[in-house]
């Protein structure tokens, strides 16, 4: 099972916990990750922070938002900016790039991202987020089209990426997108290994027509198979193959009873009005999609659903579990040191 987790590019939390609840310290980091300063010290924290992940994480995602702090999003820095200081420090890990179509164009993304992949030795892959949240396409003077359109458009990015890569000069002309005699030169390394979010209908058809994996959100294992099973019938009809990542926030403790114990206080903190503002802020069909599990409310992306929560032994069952359903990559959250120290270095072997 390959690993993966978010980049530390966000300068504030999201919180959906009540301010100041001091039984959550353990288990929710409620502060400020790091100051909007700048210059050595800010690039230096970045480079100490992933360099001690290297060799340990497969995959290191770098995320794109683009509203700042408002309705509980995080502040972030920019993805293009910190996948290239990530890929410097790092020479094992793969940098995927979270980049949303509608907001910069196929072409010039496949000539930074040719780019990326020769610097880094082949280490780049690129997330397509088509993207959720209307008001940043707005506030960036970005074009907003309809949910599905949303799809449409990423697929159209996505093709003009795959033949700017493995063509010598590329002609399209789509309805979202067109290029005429593209050159990327010099070109990449290898081939472009294309990650992407949602599990829609339109996500799902996208995923089985275009992309390599899919990120899907935490969930049950009834859930999570579902999802696996359809877009890979889907992609078979395509002649083609997908691999899945789904997103997990483990709680490890030394017994089953005291990882659930700590789940229940962090359920009993839930603040339930800024879950419900960020529901009425999404724009997305699919994820997200259990409003009322405790479990899925608990985290941005539904982590904790997937049930990593239990002793090192019972966390690695769980595991097993979800690699017999499809599952080839979890996107872990690392909050937990217990997880980390007991767990982490034991997953390439499952």
């Amino acid at each position: 099972v390959q690993t993966c987790t978010w980049a530390p590019t966000t300068t504030l939390r999201a919180k959906l916990f009540r301010k100041g609840d001091p039984s959550l310290a353990t288990t929710v980091d409620q502060t400020e990750l790091m100051q909007a300063g700048g210059g050595s010290e800010l690039t230096a924290a970045f480079q100490e922070s992933v360099g001690a992940l290297d060799g340990l994480i497969d995959n290191l995602l770098v995320p794109q938002r683009w509203y700042g702090t408002a309705n509980n999003g995080p502040s972030s820095f920019d993805v293009f900016a910190m996948s290239t200081l990530f890929a410097a420090c790092t020479t094992k890990m793969k940098i995927i790039s979270a980049i949303h179509p509608g907001f910069t164009l196929p072409a010039v993304v496949a000539k930074w991202g040719a780019t990326m992949d020769r610097l880094s030795g082949g280490r780049w892959g690129i997330n397509v987020v088509s993207g959720w949240k209307v008001s940043e396409f707005a506030s960036f003077g970005a074009d907003l089209v309809s949910h599905d359109d949303r799809y449409a458009r990423s697929a159209e990015f996505i093709d003009i990426l795959r033949r700017a890569w493995s063509s010598e000069s590329v002609a399209y002309q789509g309805e979202y997108y067109s290029v005429d005699d593209l050159i990327i030169d010099p070109g990449p390394l290898g081939e472009l290994e294309v990650f992407q979010g949602g599990q829609s209908e339109a996500a799902m058809e996208m995923g089985a027509k275009h992309s390599d994996w899919m990120f899907l959100n935490g969930g049950s294992p009834e859930k999570i198979e579902g999802i696996i099973t359809q877009v890979r019938k889907r992609a078979a009809n395509e002649g083609r193959e997908v691999r899945f990542a789904v997103t997990a926030s483990p709680v490890c403790r030394s017994t089953d009873k005291a990882a659930w114990n700590e789940i229940d206080t962090m359920v009993g903190a839930i603040d339930w009005d800024a879950v419900n503002s960020r529901r009425k802020m999404t724009d997305s069909v699919g994820m997200w999609s259990d409003w009322d599990s405790k479990l899925a409310a608990l985290d941005m992306n539904e982590g904790y659903a997937t049930g990593l929560i239990g002793s090192p032994d019972t966390i690695l069952t769980k595991v097993e579990e979800l690699k017999e359903i499809g599952v080839g990559m979890l996107h872990l959250s690392l909050g937990d040191p217990a997880f980390n120290r007991h767990v982490l270095p034991h997953l390439h072997a499952v």
